[in-house]
């Protein structure tokens, strides 16, 4: 290649340090281990239909107060958060499937290390880390090329995406505001 570039190298994406942007109830920044590591889907290598968070949980938090649910499918991954040993578990967690408020959902307790499939379409949350008296390694890895879907708002249903505190993959100098072209970019142009 005349110009120095690799041919594959759209394919290979560095992670990059990320610190809380938002912090919901105005709640201490320190329930989690920062730097975070996250991959954003399309948005850091055009076409991936992944994205996935790396957390570290250190105190209780309220992860996610309510019901939404995806286009695609979501797995979540709850480990101990004290390498190498990620069954070094002492916590509990609540995680609701199916709509909140209704007849079908479903409040599980998670007491040890623990991966849930939530297939596309199907409501789930609240998320909340109740007690964590050791520290809990959370991956959530949604199947879709940007982080967001349906959300049961008080308010109402409204659709919500969020890239997190990233660059414009389209438009170097600029903040992702979540517009979503990327999904259609192409890795070999």
């Amino acid at each position: 290649m005349s110009d120095g570039k690799r041919k594959f190298q759209k394919l290979v994406y560095t992670f990059k340090p990320e610190y809380n942007e938002v912090v919901p109830d105005n709640a201490d920044r320190d329930y989690v281990v920062s730097p975070q590591a996250y991959f954003r889907g399309a948005c850091e290598i055009p076409g991936s239909q992944y994205n996935v968070g790396f957390q570290i949980f250190v105190k209780p938090f309220f992860l996610d107060k309510f019901p939404h649910k995806h286009e695609q499918d979501e797995y979540l991954i709850f480990l101990g958060g004290t390498f190498p040993n990620v069954f070094d578990w002492d916590a509990e967690i609540e995680f609701t499937l199916g709509k909140d408020g209704t007849d079908e959902a479903e409040t599980y307790v998670i007491t040890a290390p623990t991966i849930i499939r939530i297939p596309a379409g199907m409501w789930h949350c609240p998320l909340n880390f109740k007690r964590v008296d050791k520290p809990v390694f959370f991956q959530a890895a949604l199947m879709q090329g940007c982080f967001g879907g349906t959300y049961e708002l008080p308010t109402g249903t409204m659709e919500m995406y969020y890239n997190g505190p990233i660059e414009c993959v389209l438009e170097p100098g600029k903040k992702c505001n979540t517009c979503k072209k990327c999904l259609t970019a192409d890795w070999r142009v």
